[in-house]
């Protein structure tokens, strides 16, 4: 079905579910993962002087050192399940356009991952990341969405396919 499946982190609570929703999922399927994390720098406001302060460089070190760690715990969470999976990280400023450009790099089938069920204002600040992913790729994408897992009705076994833990499999 699936060889290889991308799962893209950012290391927050719902990450964290969609993660071992995925990987649940790739051992029902027999897949390996390839687990994403993106370090996205915060947007900077110029001063009227044009000049920003120091410390940009150690800005992105932390981020891709936490980037690092998130997607080593999918690695270490994959692995103790059974699940081969390669943890990669990033530096962009547009973590959609990262995801679709590893998905095609690592020959993914299908991209896994949360969506924040950001609306109004804050999806206008912060972006949608995954509508991004979901217009854009050339692959399916199944979106575990906020807030899904409370409603979905109990599983019949351990290893219950996503949708039964508030995954939405999505077509492109």
């Amino acid at each position: 079905m699936y060889d290889r499946i991308l799962v893209p982190t950012d290391g927050s609570r719902l990450s964290l579910a969609a993660e071992d929703a995925a990987i649940s999922f790739a051992r029902i399927c027999g897949s390996d993962i390839v687990a994403l994390a993106v370090a996205q720098p915060e947007p900077v406001l110029l001063t009227a002087e044009g000049a920003l302060a120091g410390g940009a460089g150690l800005q992105v070190d932390v981020l891709l050192e936490a980037a690092q760690h998130h997607a080593q715990r999918v690695a270490t969470a994959a692995a103790a399940a059974g699940v081969h999976c390669t943890p990669l990280t990033a530096y962009a400023y547009a973590p959609a356009d990262k995801i679709l450009e590893a998905a095609r790099q690592q020959h993914c089938q299908l991209i896994f991952m949360a969506s924040h069920g950001r609306h109004g204002l804050s999806r206008l600040i912060a972006g949608s990341v995954t509508q991004r992913v979901l217009a854009y790729a050339d692959v399916p994408v199944m979106v575990y969405r906020a807030g899904a897992a409370a409603t979905a009705p109990p599983a019949n076994t351990a290893d219950a396919a996503p949708q039964s833990t508030g995954a939405t499999p999505t077509g492109t």
